[in-house]
């Protein structure tokens, strides 16, 4: 007699979160079903499924839940992107008798939306940042006035450094609102915007949640995203170097008010800006696993995903109850298909040569494989590629070897200008802030000897003659 399967699971996404969410389907026994748009066959979760499905868009709600349903798909896990923070989505799904990963959808509608969110926390005592909305005919210099300057201009409805200006004086004002608002608009739909106080030189600092969607819940420890490019981040710690334990109690403290304030289901994240005297400030909440998940994993032994699903099977019972003390460091890169030389324009090709690095405390969390062709069409992160250490010392140690040791051919790639970062001594002494990258960070576009030296030995395996470092130039420039 056949097995009676009693849960399939699908993931409504692409790439590595898919490939990540399927491997802890595996572990369970739970089938598997993928989701695929045309462009995209060659990814590699779509051969990692047990199932596949063919939609027009990875944004199609109504045909992704039809279809889910008509094979016996009881769970849905959205990934990030995409999806995975759109209320409709949670309510056609669960309409439709399947479980969803995530939060309920009236809390991804009230911590979703930034002027909501906002008026929310204040109203339970989590600080923000001086802040106004800009009404409907009112005078935006009246508003920007009781802000105070240097301020924000910024989208109400999206991120990611869209629909954002800073504006030093009154004179910029109306210009830039002008700007952020047709901004907003085309990238988002909705082109309304608010006015929040800036912060010169901040921190950006998370703390990572999971709610038992009863009003209970446990952080698992904070992690710092201060290294960011374009509002995109690119480097991930947990925990937080150089950061006062004041403060660092007093993240986790928010963190749990509003998990028990919204009786939040799930993995979530609070994002909080924090100043150079240790004050912190409430900016956003990410309603679904972060892309930089596995460092919180990796300092508490807890698998955030093998947590969701759980929840999602048995969603009486607390799948998290408690979390260990946090131990050791953990660091996280994102290795992206663009050229750094050249203003990191993306760079698609036929990845023609791969390997990544292996050992005790390294990770990698990807979502391509040999002879895949990367276009355009979709995110061009390539791969994760995290350490764990006992120290943060040795977790820099670690990463520096991990990169080295990383060979991807075909696109060109940011390796070299992740291996810049880990061998900063700002990095290093921990002294950056979110622009800095853009502000301070001096890149040398040459390749390092250790590059040069992988590739080589690279093509050498391959069988592409008896390659020198002297016939390298450049691991972008010269395999496209």
């Amino acid at each position: 007699m056949a097995p009676i399967i009693k849960n399939k699971l699908l993931v409504a996404n692409r790439g590595e979160i898919a490939c990540r969410v399927f491997q802890a389907c595996r572990e369970r026994g739970i089938p598997t079903v993928a989701l695929v748009v045309t462009g995209d066959e060659e990814a590699r979760h779509v051969t990692y499924a047990d199932e596949v499905i063919k939609v027009s868009s990875y944004l199609a709600i109504d045909e992704i839940v039809n279809a889910a349903k008509s094979i016996g798909v009881t769970l849905v896990h959205p990934g990030y992107g995409f999806l995975s923070e759109r209320s409709p989505f949670v309510s056609a799904i669960e309409k439709a008798g399947m479980s969803f990963l995530g939060p309920r959808a009236e809390t991804m509608e009230l911590m979703g939306g930034k002027i909501t969110a906002k008026e929310f926390v204040t109203s339970i005592g989590v600080p923000t940042l001086p802040w106004a909305k800009i009404k409907k005919g009112e005078n935006i210099k009246d508003a920007a006035k009781n802000v105070g300057f240097p301020l924000l201009l910024k989208a109400a409805a999206g991120g990611g450094g869209k629909g954002m200006r800073i504006v030093r004086k009154t004179e910029e004002l109306d210009l830039a609102a002008e700007m952020a608002a047709a901004e907003a608009l085309s990238a988002f739909g909705d082109g309304t915007l608010f006015i929040e106080k800036l912060v010169e030189k901040p921190r950006h600092v998370e703390v990572q949640v999971f709610g038992d969607g009863m009003g209970g819940g446990v952080h698992l420890y904070e992690r710092d995203c201060s290294l960011q490019r374009r509002h995109q981040k690119i480097w991930e710690e947990a925990g937080a170097a150089n950061l006062g334990e004041k403060t660092r109690q007093g993240l986790y403290e928010c963190a749990l008010k509003l998990v028990k304030a919204t009786k939040y289901r799930s993995a979530g994240t609070l994002e909080f800006l924090v100043d150079d005297s240790g004050e912190f400030y409430f900016l956003e909440m990410n309603t679904r696993l972060q892309v930089e998940h596995p460092v919180s994993e990796l300092i508490t032994g807890v698998d955030l995903v093998h947590a969701q699903i759980e929840q999602a099977i048995n969603p009486t019972k607390p799948a998290l109850k408690s979390v260990s003390e946090a131990r050791g460091h953990a660091i996280e890169v994102r290795l992206y298909a663009e050229d750094p030389a050249q203003g990191f324009i993306p760079t698609p090709g036929k990845i023609t040569a791969i390997h990544f690095p292996m050992g005790p405390g390294i990770r990698v969390d990807t979502g391509i494989e040999l002879g895949q062709t990367v276009n355009t069409q979709f995110d061009s992160m390539l791969a994760k590629i995290i350490v764990y250490a006992e120290t943060r010392t040795l977790a820099l140690a670690r990463m520096k070897y991990a990169l080295e040791e990383t060979v991807v051919l075909g696109p060109g790639t940011n390796q070299s200008y992740l291996l810049a970062l880990a061998n900063s001594p700002a990095v290093r002494d921990y002294t950056v802030y979110t622009q800095w990258l853009e502000k301070e960070f001096q890149f040398d576009t040459s390749p390092s000897s250790a590059e040069l030296l992988a590739i080589a030995e690279t093509l050498n395996s391959a069988g592409v003659g008896q390659a020198k470092v002297s016939d390298v130039q450049s691991p972008w420039s010269k395999f496209q």
